[in-house]
């Protein structure tokens, strides 16, 4: 990410420049304290070739290093404080996962035995072979699973080093002056573990992206945080001032006193207004107008279900099954594994609805990373195409969601649909599902829901088609944007591009929207844009009544939808709606939020 106004520290001794650096922003807020950096252990690895008679030691000492760190992340585990988010615990899970995968424990061992490296450089070796896989993936989300693989090989390397980091402890009286920001090229969420009990009040990382591990749990934590900051681990130096916008996506490091003492004020108001959204909780989500708003939540596993009932959500709008299949070392889970994480989101979610989308993998991102990987993943053989390719595998979720409905309210979204005949397909599958089901006299909701989720243009200029045969449709604005706009929105290059508010992105939503209402049937938006409070008050104008956003983003899109009057919002939409260009719509959207 570009730095604002870059600098060369002096070394005369005088008080450093300010600048400003411009990331991702991936968990709001303002955070104001001391850099601590984190400098990665891959920088102090050594390359050098093993005598053959120390083959098996080398061997030894990597095994070894692998078994500490099994050995760290169970204890770990067994620490996690009792209010921390269940993200943590799910990611602590994920990591074991791959340190036991043969990728990682059985690989490298080779490398040594094969070609005499070190144990340090056949590991950074067999990553960076990984790595490069992971770089052809085109789904962003998965994509950025790239950073689970080098965050664990990360810990091993480490213990091989012995150069664990740990935070200071900073005493009481010094915590105010000395809150900490940690900085550096990328953290585990794992790591973030250790620093919950120390000054520890934001993070800023050179890697990372919106769906990163490590965002999401700064999400789940409330911590204001900046990914892809690029060169922010190498531009900051230790005990630097930092102030992190965490919704603007920007740092400033060595503000000026005027500066700091602005953003100290903007942080009091943010706190007080953070202790204000708590009481919502239980508030019926009403427009001033007295209109109803459904708020939902999207969650990656079942543990996710606590958070989302105590943020106040009316059920889950987007559960992501693809989290049952990553890690497993290529083997898929079997129809009562998924079952079980299922049913215990269901019933977790105390009769509320728990939106089930199918598998959403693919040539993009493969099952086994040994597949070939598509020409053009992006526009391949991934999603609902995926799945009726592997009509087995497909099948075997279809029976474990209808199983789970035997216990709960429970909906099936089908994720990239574009033709009728993958609509019809997929509603065969389904009832294939039931019709064994009950051959075997196995208990299901005969009226689950089938829903459709619109992110190809395609699908939203084809309208009719769904309608007629869905029960209700999601809008994954994520994938719309990024189709409509033909951009990747993690290429730094073109991240510039993705807008939202693009007129074309706009018109599909509406289309959307307007297309249930006429049919009389469910209109959610699952993605980003749901979330997004800048954008709550333009969606409710479209006429959207039902949200789905991760749960910490809950009870601000509450506030202001309690605080929006459809009858003013009303001419305005007219003008956004009608415009073309950008800066007209942009200063719409804004007037919307002063209303």
């Amino acid at each position: 990410m570009p730095v604002e106004r870059s600098r060369s520290r002096p070394s005369t001794g005088q008080p450093m420049a300010s600048f400003t650096l411009h990331g991702i922003p991936v968990s709001r807020g303002i955070a104001i304290g001391r850099a601590h950096l984190l400098a990665p252990a891959a920088l102090d690895v050594k390359h050098y070739l093993v005598a053959q008679e120390q083959i098996e030691a080398e061997v030894q000492r990597l095994q070894n290093a692998i078994a500490a760190v099994h050995k760290e992340l169970q204890t770990l585990w067994n620490d996690l404080p009792k209010d921390a988010p269940t993200e943590l615990g799910a990611f602590i899970d994920v990591h074991a996962l791959i340190l036991s995968d043969p990728m990682i424990s059985e690989a490298p061992l080779d490398i040594i035995r094969s070609r005499h490296y070190n144990a340090e450089w056949a590991l950074l070796t067999q990553i960076d072979e990984l790595s490069a896989q992971f770089d052809e993936i085109e789904d962003p989300y998965l994509r950025e699973r790239k950073a689970d693989i080098e965050q664990v090989a990360e810990r091993v390397l480490k213990v091989l080093l012995g150069t664990e980091q740990r935070l200071p402890v900073v005493a009481a009286e010094d915590e105010k002056m000395a809150q900490m920001i940690v900085v550096a090229h990328d953290i585990s969420p794992a790591d973030m573990l250790q620093f919950r009990d120390r000054s520890f009040v934001g993070f800023i990382t050179d890697m990372g992206g919106q769906n990163s591990h490590t965002a999401i749990v700064a999400r789940s934590l409330d911590i204001p945080a900046a990914v892809g900051m690029s060169q922010a681990s190498t531009l900051i130096e230790q005990d630097d001032w930092l102030i992190i916008d965490g919704d603007a996506g920007v740092v400033i490091a060595n503000p000026s006193t005027l500066v700091l003492e602005q953003y100290r004020e903007r942080q009091a108001l943010l706190a007080h207004a953070k202790k204000k959204l708590g009481k919502l909780k239980k508030t019926r989500a009403v427009t001033k107008c007295g209109t109803p708003v459904t708020l939902l939540a999207n969650i990656e596993l079942p543990e996710d279900c606590a958070f989302a009932l105590e943020s106040g959500a009316s059920g889950v709008g987007l559960f992501r099954s693809e989290f049952l299949f990553m890690g497993r070392a290529h083997k898929i889970p079997s129809e009562d594994e998924q079952f079980e994480a299922y049913r215990n989101t269901v019933v977790s979610m105390k009769g509320r609805v728990v939106t089930i989308r199918t598998l959403d993998i693919g040539a993009d991102k493969p099952l086994d990373q040994a597949d070939q990987t598509a020409l053009n993943p992006a526009l391949g053989l991934r999603a609902i195409r995926y799945c009726l390719a592997e009509p087995q595998l497909f099948l075997t979720q279809l029976r474990a969601i209808l199983r789970a409905s035997a216990f709960g309210k429970v909906r099936i979204l089908i994720p990239m649909l574009a033709h009728a005949f993958e609509i019809d397909q997929s509603l065969a599958m389904i009832a294939q599902a039931k019709a064994s089901l009950r051959e075997e006299g196995v208990k299901f909701d005969d009226d689950v829901e089938v829903g459709a989720m619109i992110e190809i243009p395609a699908a939203a200029l084809a309208l009719p088609m769904f309608v007629k045969r869905m029960d209700f449709l999601s809008i994954g604005t994520n994938d719309l944007i990024q189709y409509t706009l033909a951009i990747d929105r993690v290429d730094y290059e073109v991240a510039h591009l993705y807008n939202p508010l693009h007129p074309a992105v706009l018109q599909l939503i509406s289309m959307t929207i307007a297309a249930g209402q006429k049919a009389g049937i469910d209109v959610a938006v699952c993605g980003e844009m749901a979330g997004d409070v800048k954008l709550t008050r333009l969606l409710l104008g479209m006429g959207l009544r039902e949200f789905s956003m991760h749960p910490a983003q809950l009870l601000a899109v509450k506030n202001e939808i309690l605080n929006s009057d459809l009858t003013q919002i009303a001419p305005q939409m007219r003008k956004i709606m009608r415009s073309m260009e950008p800066n007209v719509i942009a200063e719409a959207v804004e007037q919307l939020q002063l209303m």
